[in-house]
């Protein structure tokens, strides 16, 4: 029993688990109906849907945060890129009033799935650009990727001139806003985005190089694994997740908005691979545990927003809850407590 007992919690899924289902408790007291969900017009409405549906944006960057950081690298421009990517797709989509057979009707400025392509290859030469400065030049990731962070919202204002780019081309919306078979199209592209990781990852030797270059990146380089070209990849890879998020909170709010776009982004993300028992130090990495993390960050959100909390301490509350399960996941308190919660039970 106590066996067993120790091996549960020590599974790092056990405490973002607990927490999730501690916060849900939470809304389920305030709000009786929290996990109610219908049918209306053919798709899935409820509090939960809508929780998974408003995570779908942090849980992509989240799982391209997760392999930087398990590189012991980190990435806080993604905000800023979530930014670029997002005044790119508004400002080619657009929106054109015409008159088709008597009837008004918007059309895009240019091909969606080009506007798509432009978006993302963007986002990919923001991540490029970090995974230069990062293995190529050897920067302090955080003083590497702080540069895009900087400027990247700068560059986002020109590409919009300054101003909230509004999308009025519809079939853009079904990004955000759609449904297929009942169920929001952006957890079919997190669960796409997912399943290539797990299998990239658990099913080749790229999730075991990624963790050895976390370890101990001198003896992946003596092992023959390419640290540098790994690392400049997943900066890649980081940034295009991120612009994948930026297509789906623009179709949502159906506007650009470089100023703030992605805002604080980068700190849900880091947050979240956190709460998932990824180590900031690099290394072993839990993806399954990164989009627990995620949706710890949005129920706890939408705890806050369905209780009143006024807006100017609400993230004075999410820094608390936040802290306190990173605290609860430190090892040194999790085996202190088990151990005088064993003691004071006696014999199992």
């Amino acid at each position: 029993m106590k066996a067993t007992l120790l091996k549960l919690t020590r599974s790092h899924l056990f405490w973002p688990c607990v927490t999730l289902v501690l916060l849900c408790l939470v809304n389920v007291h305030f709000n009786p109906g929290f996990f109610n969900i219908e049918i209306k017009d053919g798709h899935l409405y409820g509090s939960v849907i809508d929780i998974l549906n408003r995570a779908a944006p942090l849980m992509l960057i989240a799982m391209g945060m997760t392999l930087v950081i398990a590189t012991r690298g980190i990435d806080i421009s993604v905000g800023a890129t979530v930014a670029i990517a997002g005044a790119v797709a508004a400002s080619l989509i657009g929106g054109s009033l015409v008159i088709k057979e008597g009837v008004q009707t918007y059309v895009s400025n240019t091909p969606m799935p080009l506007a798509f392509a432009a978006a993302l290859f963007v986002a990919l030469l923001c991540g490029l650009w970090n995974g230069l400065l990062v293995a190529g030049a050897g920067m302090q990731p955080i003083v590497a990727t702080l540069i895009l962070m900087v400027a990247g919202r700068g560059v986002a204002q020109l590409i919009t001139e300054g101003q909230i780019v509004t999308v009025y081309y519809e079939p853009f919306f079904f990004i955000g806003n759609g449904f297929i078979f009942g169920i929001p199209v952006s957890l079919y592209i997190v669960a796409a985005v997912l399943g290539v990781l797990l299998l990239l990852t658990q099913r080749t030797a790229l999730g075991l190089f990624i963790e050895s270059v976390g370890i101990n990146p001198v003896a992946s380089r003596f092992s023959g694994i390419s640290a540098r070209a790994l690392v400049f990849w997943v900066y890649a890879f980081c940034s295009v997740t991120a612009g994948i998020a930026a297509l789906i909170i623009t179709s949502n709010v159906k506007s650009a908005d470089a100023n703030n776009a992605g805002l604080l982004l980068e700190l849900d993300a880091i947050l979240a691979v956190a709460l998932g028992g990824t180590s900031l130090a690099g290394g072993r990495f839990y993806l399954i545990g990164t989009l627990v993390g995620a949706l710890i960050i949005q129920t706890l959100t939408y705890a806050i927003y369905s209780l009143g909390v006024p807006p100017e301490i609400n993230m004075v509350v999410k820094a608390i809850v936040v802290f306190g399960v990173c605290i609860i996941q430190s090892p040194a308190l999790r085996d202190l407590l088990l151990k005088h919660a064993l003691r004071s039970g006696g014999p199992a």
